[in-house]
């Protein structure tokens, strides 16, 4: 089976909500070629997989923020519910409530982007985690560059001029 879903696509709907990185409902829909209220109803008759550090209902709060970010109205219009978000372990959970060919290959995609994000956030922390320990170690350095750099760009000190009158 080809590539289904590229991981750019996928990757541009992990969203960072509650300190989570999560999937919302209607992407995940979209991404699985079923309806959002499909989806939902099987997540539904299959409750005890998804518990709380699984899946959570966004917030009005939430909702507005996530939505203001859009630019075009990509949320189908007026919505009577808001969006679920779903972890990466509620997201593989639903690779067995859906049970399909495209929920697998789906799946795999989209655990593959997780991973992928893991690896760049683990990445840039190391990096950052690098360029501190040149900073401390080279700072004695650059302070004493820094203290020449000033007495060589200071302007020359002019002798004081004494006040009062001056026999000449």
């Amino acid at each position: 089976m080809g590539l289904l879903v590229g991981h750019e696509t996928i990757e541009g709907r992990i969203f960072q909500i509650r300190g989570r990185r999560v999937m919302l409902s209607s992407h995940l829909a979209d991404l699985y070629a079923v309806r959002p209220k499909a989806l939902m109803q099987a997540v539904k008759r299959n409750s005890a997989r998804f518990p709380a550090d699984f899946m959570f209902q966004l917030n009005k709060q939430e909702f507005a923020n996530l939505k203001s970010h859009f630019v075009t109205s990509s949320w189908g219009g007026l919505r009577r519910a808001r969006p679920y978000a779903f972890t990466q372990e509620g997201v593989a959970m639903l690779s067995g409530v859906l049970n399909s060919p495209r929920a697998i290959q789906v799946n795999i995609a989209i655990m593959r982007a997780f991973v992928r994000l893991r690896e760049m956030l683990a990445a840039h922390k190391d990096l950052a985690r690098r360029f501190d320990e040149l900073e401390s170690r080279y700072d004695y350095q650059f302070k004493s560059v820094f203290a020449v750099l000033r007495r060589l760009t200071a302007p020359p000190k002019r002798p004081q001029r004494k006040i009062g009158f001056q026999p000449g």
